[in-house]
């Protein structure tokens, strides 16, 4: 049997970049996977999707330029959109494993499963370790209640549809739906967003989403809200939605979108003493899970702060330091940026609006319309905005909301912001490239 000093479950990009820390501290270190190497998010995640925003992003943009020095908006060739996305997709796991073995890591292929707290069942090899660091990310949501509910399909097959659906409906209002229907509309389909209540995006300020979803709507999406949907009927037309009152929808494709669930359910944890929660391992504030020895990170982690690539990423470098002995701290995160992507974006750090509107004694809210600045006029942005809170008696920036198509550029800008402890007055102190959209931070006040 094989032993180790470290082994990793999950070869995402936290999971391969912990192995070659540990591997460069000396530690002899192993890696399992049982599916695609390289994770979810540069497979069928975050990286493909934002390839085919790519798309999506020129082609709206074009839309808004029309009449004002271009005469027509591009059309958007699906099956070689795919095509280029797989240049991005189809390298990952073999590149993603083939490093590993480079390095002189250990990889091993296939479903992992706890004997006890320092033996792992991988096929039907054991290894054994003195560590364990679980890593295994989070996979799509089902809706069970739904008659029919084997008939949707998943985030994963949106990405790797070689045709376009004249008809989609997404069930469930979070980013993913958000996103997916960004992207299929652009495409040419007619897309439906179905949510259970009247407050999808929950994450972020109602006045927010609805504008946000105002925007999507004039590019033609099609919002339902406070629809439970019940059952799926298939015929050869292709699917129908109903829910138990009147509401009747059909569709060609129909996918869920209604969250997702980490991958912990088979890895046999109660025989290593790993306690779960119903959104993931518990662990501590040095990432320790309630086995003494077995660490957890990434997605498949019961936390606070937002499942993202960058928040493993970051969980990784934590983990590096901690498992040789560099640190022995508690975690530490800073304010994370969470964005929607699309044309617009939606995005948001730092405290919570809700939060601060409670206390208006400490904190003051602004409203900003920036359609009008520079930025936003170039490009036509039809509708960008930011919300700031401040608090009154520092005058530092500890939150804000903003919907724009550079939303993702003016979030970064401004969680650094709020991470520096700086104030509006800060801004006008730093000299941006001109004319960019931040040089244009300055007008926040």
């Amino acid at each position: 049997m094989e032993k180790f000093d470290v082994v990793i479950i999950g070869a995402g990009p936290a999971g391969l970049g912990l192995a070659y820390d540990l591997k460069q501290a000396g530690q002899t270190v192993a890696v399992v996977e049982e599916n695609r190497w390289g994770g979810t998010c540069p497979n069928r995640g975050c990286d493909p999707k934002k390839v085919l925003m790519a798309a999506v992003e020129a082609k709206l943009r074009s839309r808004h330029l029309v009449g004002k020095g271009l005469e027509n908006e591009p059309e958007i060739d699906w099956p070689s959109l795919m095509r280029f996305k797989e240049t991005f997709t189809e390298p990952v796991s073999s590149s993603s494993r083939q490093g590993l073995v480079d390095a002189g890591i250990t990889v091993l292929d296939g479903h992992a499963e706890f004997v006890d707290q320092h033996t792992l069942k991988v096929g039907e090899q054991r290894v054994e370790s003195s560590q364990f660091v679980i890593a295994t990310g989070q996979r799509p949501g089902r809706l069970s209640k739904i008659e029919n509910e084997a008939l949707m399909q998943t985030s994963t097959d949106f990405l790797a549809m070689p045709e376009l659906p004249k008809r989609i409906a997404l069930v469930g209002g979070g980013y993913i739906a958000f996103e997916l229907a960004a992207i299929a509309n652009a495409a040419g389909a007619e897309v439906h967003v179905i949510h259970h209540n009247d407050r999808p995006l929950k994450q972020f300020p109602a006045k927010s989403v609805k504008q946000f979803m105002e925007q999507l709507t004039k590019q033609g999406v099609q919002f339902h809200l406070n629809i439970d949907v019940t059952a799926i009927e298939k015929s050869a037309e292709g699917m129908t939605l109903r829910d138990d009152h009147q509401f009747s929808l059909p569709v060609d494709q129909v996918f869920v979108t209604a969250g997702r669930v980490p991958n912990l359910d088979t890895l046999n944890l109660e025989q290593a003493g790993v306690e779960t929660a119903k959104n993931g391992i518990m662990v501590d504030d040095h990432l320790k899970t309630t086995a003494s020895n077995i660490y957890a990170m990434g997605d498949v982690v019961a936390k606070a702060q937002p499942k993202l690539t960058p928040v493993a990423g970051f969980e990784a470098q934590y983990l590096a330091q901690l498992l040789t002995h560099q640190s022995s701290a508690a975690i530490a995160y800073p304010v994370i940026p969470t964005v929607v992507y699309g044309v617009p974006q939606l995005a948001k750090a730092g405290m919570e609006v809700a939060t601060a509107q409670k206390d208006s004694q400490r904190y003051e809210v602004k409203d900003l319309d920036l359609t009008n600045w520079f930025t936003y006029r170039r490009i036509q942005d039809p509708d960008a905005r930011a919300t700031v809170v401040v608090d009154r008696q520092s005058q530092q920036v500890v939150g804000v909301v903003t919907m724009s198509s550079e939303a993702e550029h003016v979030i970064n800008d401004l969680t650094w912001l709020i991470n520096h402890g700086g104030s509006l007055s800060e801004l006008q102190r730093q000299i941006f490239a001109y004319p960019t959209e931040a040089s244009d931070l300055e007008y926040l006040r």
